[in-house]
């Protein structure tokens, strides 16, 4: 019918011709289709025969395959069962002949032993055959089987186990089990000579061996058999049915001429080998320990039924697709017959469904317009479409073709798109994406629709790009949005500032940036493990937009560092109150597992327009005034000054620097001695680090110490003071020197880090250095922090070997009990209190006080700081150890302490003689720490 319009509205022209022309001229065509059809069911039959002979012989390997492995567990059934019995037999026999003639079977009986069901008779016969003791009455064996047993155990002098088939006497009918097949397990008994005593003997009902029968599918004709061999059947079970036994070969149930080998499998073939008449698949196992073949058989009819069942199917689908063949051949003939004879006229419509197909897979419509007798357009008609597009609709496509559109005028969507088939019709082509309202017909968020039009006709083509779309709308959210706490991120920051400081501008409002950073993130982070840290995180973020207004917002720049916008603030103290409240918020301390753990948060406030118009240039200052805060202490908030800029670009370049002189090796080491006391004989050294920074000479202790401690690159300056120690004191020792031990300094960021002891024992064992000639000095408030942690810690740098000095005693928060707690090898008294000595009598009180207390302990303890003869002679007056500062040396390089340690005796005579070496501007004791 749409054919046969579209042929009319478009005044195609049809050039006639004779029906016997036309046949001649499609001779081949008429014949094509037959032909091929025919073909196909050759090729039909002949695929589906060889495939129904293939399945055949995959059926009959797989029955094999199944009885053999049946055969194998049936025999693995049988092998076990019967080792029990053999083992049963073993121990009746050892506890009988042990109990010298007073076991009383029918009492074990009544305690449960051999009281299971499978157990006929358990006796113990004398060596005429008569029962001293049994489980049941023996009047149920036949007498000449009495007389079997004695005699073959009386001939013969092995006590092994021997198996024979009997069955239930018939002179107690009413028995349990009389006249049903027994399997006998006799052993011979002997008394204490040796000679023959007797039989033990148990009896087992045939049906037990069958029992392996019920656990696993034989089918309803499924066979098993326990062949003897001789070729006796000790236990046969065919279906559900337990047959009696036999004892001779050729029974009229199973031949068993067939069980040549140990084991294996085959098809009964033609012959009747069954009392039922059954045709099976054999397999059989033969027992490696014992004298018999487990047989299975499985039914042919139940094995090959699922092949029987496909055959009939496919020979039922080759039926089917023949008949289908020969009717497309005849229906194929006549259609291209008429596609032939109307092939001119389809041009039009090919061409149309082709403009509607370009380019795509999705759906598509043909739109024909409805003209009235002026020729205006009053409606439009759905005359053609595939079935993904009338699958938007809803529906099928035969309920959508004809569908006018004014019928649903009433909807929106459609009012639009009448509009837009109508300019369609006018410019002949449109193509735009389209975002479609709730409700709308096609239940999809977003569709290209593309309009073309040919002749009347539109050709619509519409594609579902809802997912592009949403994909596109999650890659914004994933460019904006900080994956791990789901604030936004920098990337959003920088697109909304501007806008914001805009708006600001126009409104003349003031906008605060909150720089916040989190104070000792980085220690949980080193501690716990980054999987940790990110809690931490998350929960910082929460705690952060639970104390703000719903219009401000928090960003995470990255790592421990966020943002807040306060978009707008009024005057200062409003910015300067939310940064109470954050600082308030960060007061709790955050909970990870069964662990509390302290953080602050250092903050910076930049105000617009104030400190600034410019986003950059806000959070520059903000970040400014953050760093500020860091150094004055953490913990705090601070507004930027223009006179931080230059405070804090110096202390960064500092930083920079240090980075840049770690990675150079700018760093040197020179050291301290120390002597004994009285004697003023060199016994060890202090190690100190020294910055020789190739553009300003020597960097004072004092000024890049702090920074490094700030920055967290300490640690990495102390590894580096560790492996120039012990790369110098290798050296020492390969020039054949005595070394006398050194001390290194662990400052308290180190050792919160908790590798101190990994660092220095990867250092020892680099270099071959003795642990004895290393000492440690810690701060005591390196040790305040984490008490058990630092005992740990302490525990295990002493474990190398490594002596454990407390450096700057008297300056920190230690306390006796800590002391003992810690177990410390020595303390060094803080300069501090050696300079007070022969000032004030109050200074000696306090120093006689640390000695008394060290010696008490069992501590040593060094003087640091001695200047003069005077403060020598007081230190040994009140006996201290050993004593260390400039009137002895002052720090000097490797190659001017190799001469001290030649020296060895260092206290000089009236007045100190300085080494040449020219010493650096600050303390001398200023080290890692």
């Amino acid at each position: 019918m749409f054919l046969r319009q579209f042929v009319n509205n478009n005044n195609a022209a049809v050039v006639e011709m004779s029906r016997a022309d036309f046949f001649k001229a499609n001779l081949r065509l008429i014949l094509a289709w037959p032909l091929l059809g025919l073909v196909l069911c050759a090729v039909l039959w002949t695929a589906t025969l060889l495939q129904l002979e293939a399945e055949k012989k995959v059926a009959q390997q797989q029955a094999l395959d199944s009885v053999s492995s049946l055969s194998k567990a049936y025999g693995q059934y049988l092998l076990r069962t019967l080792e029990q019995m053999d083992q049963l037999t073993l121990q009746l026999k050892y506890e009988w002949e042990n109990s010298r003639g007073q076991l009383r079977l029918d009492q074990l009986k009544t305690q449960g032993m051999y009281a299971l069901p499978q157990f006929a008779i358990v006796a113990i016969l004398d060596r005429k055959g008569h029962p001293v003791t049994a489980t049941a009455p023996l009047q149920r064996l036949r007498v000449n089987e009495r007389s079997d047993f004695l005699l073959r155990h009386w001939r013969s002098n092995s006590s092994a186990l021997r198996i024979a088939l009997g069955r239930a006497s018939q002179a107690a009918p009413s028995a349990p089990g009389a006249g049903e097949s027994l399997v006998h397990f006799t052993r011979r008994l002997e008394d204490e000579d040796g000679n023959f005593d007797g039989v033990l003997l148990i009896s087992i009902h045939s049906s037990y061996f069958s029992e392996f029968y019920n656990s696993v599918n034989f089918g309803k004709f499924g066979m098993s058999a326990m062949v003897g061999e001789e070729g006796e059947l000790f236990s046969t079970r065919l279906g559900s049915r337990v047959l009696p036994t036999h004892g001779s070969q050729g029974t009229p149930f199973l031949d068993t001429s067939f069980l040549e080998t140990e084991s294996g499998a085959l098809h009964s073939g033609g012959r009747i080998a069954f009392s039922d008449k059954q045709s099976r698949y054999v397999g059989w196992q033969a027992l490696k320990a014992y004298p018999f073949t487990a047989v299975v058989g499985l039914s042919d009819g139940e094995m090959l039924h699922p092949y029987e069942e496909t055959r009939t199917i496919y020979i039922g689908i080759a039926l089917a697709v023949t008949v289908l063949l020969l009717a497309f051949a005849a229906v194929a003939t006549v259609l291209s017959l008429r596609l032939a004879w109307r092939h001119h006229q389809s041009e039009g419509v090919r061409n149309a469904y082709r403009m509607a197909t370009e380019g795509t897979s999705d759906g598509f419509y043909i739109i024909a317009a409805l003209r009235g007798e002026d020729g205006s357009i009053l409606d439009f008609e759905i005359v053609d479409c595939n079935e993904p597009g009338a699958g938007y609709f809803g529906v099928r496509r035969e309920q959508l073709l004809g569908m006018r559109l004014q019928s649903r005028a009433h909807e929106p969507y459609f009012r639009d798109l009448i509009h837009n088939y109508r300019a369609a019709m006018q410019s002949g082509f449109s193509e735009e994406e389209i975002e479609l309202p709730e409700g709308n017909p096609f239940k999809l968020r977003w569709i290209r629709r593309r309009l073309v039009r040919s002749g009347d006709r539109l050709a619509v083509t519409l594609q579902d790009i809802s997912t592009a779309k949403e994909h596109e709308r999650d890659l914004r959210r994933l460019a904006n949005e900080d994956g791990l706490t789901g604030l936004p991120n920098r990337y959003w920051l920088q697109q909304f500032l501007p806008g914001a400081l805009g708006r600001a501008a126009i409104a003349r409002q003031m906008l605060a940036l909150l720089f916040i950073d989190l104070d000792g993130f980085k220690d949980i982070n080193d501690t716990q493990g980054h999987a940790e840290g990110d809690k931490v995180l998350r929960a910082a973020s929460l705690r952060l937009k639970a104390v703000l207004r719903p219009g401000d917002h928090v960003v995470r720049l990255g790592g421990d560092e966020f943002v807040v916008v306060l978009d707008p603030v009024e005057d200062d103290s409003r910015a300067e109150q939310v940064a109470q409240r954050i600082a308030i918020a960060f007061d709790e301390p955050f909970y990870l597992g069964s662990e509390r753990h302290k953080m602050g948060a250092s903050i910076g406030i930049s105000l617009y327009p104030r400190d600034g118009a410019e986003t950059e240039v806000l959070l520059k200052n903000a970040d400014i005034a953050m760093y500020a805060v860091k150094v004055a202490g953490k913990g705090h908030h601070r507004f930027f000054q223009p006179e931080l800029f230059e405070t804090i670009r110096n202390r960064r370049e500092l930083e920079q620097s240090l980075v840049a002189a770690l990675e150079q090796d700018q760093f040197l080491v020179v050291y301290q001695p120390r002597v004994d006391a009285m004697s003023g004989q060199l016994c060890s050294m202090e190690a100190l680090v020294r910055w020789q920074h190739p553009q300003h000479g020597m960097v004072p202790p004092l000024e890049f110490i702090p920074v490094a401690e700030s920055s967290g690159l300490i640690s990495q300056l102390g590894e580096v003071v560790i492996e120039k120690v012990c790369l110098q004191m290798a050296r020492w020792q390969a020039s054949g020197l005595e070394l006398v031990p050194v001390s290194i300094n662990v400052s308290a960021r180190q050792f919160g880090r908790g590798d101190v002891h990994q660092v220095l024992a990867s250092a020892l064992a680099r270099h071959r250095i003795d642990a004895r000639l290393i000492e440690v000095e810690i701060t005591e408030s390196a040790m305040m922090d984490e008490q058990n942690r630092a005992v740990e810690q302490l525990s295990a740098i002493r474990a190398l070997g490594v002596r454990l000095l407390v450096d700057d005693f008297g300056t920190g928060y230690s306390s006796l009990s800590q002391l003992q707690k810690f177990a410390m090898d020595g303390l060094k008294i803080d300069r501090a209190f050696t300079m007070e000595l022969g000032r004030s009598e109050q200074g000696e009180v306090f120093v006689r006080a640390i000695l008394s207390m060290a010696h008490a302990l069992g501590m040593s303890v060094v003087a640091e700081g001695v200047e003069t003869r005077e403060q020598l002679d007081i230190l040994r007056a009140l006996q201290c150890n050993e004593v260390q500062g400039y009137f002895i040396s002052r720090p000097v390089p490797a190659e001017q302490m190799l001469a001290l340690m030649h020296q060895r005796f260092l206290i000089p005579l009236p007045a100190p003689v300085l080494p040449p070496y020219s010493p650096v501007i600050g303390e001398e004791n200023n080290a890692v720490s």
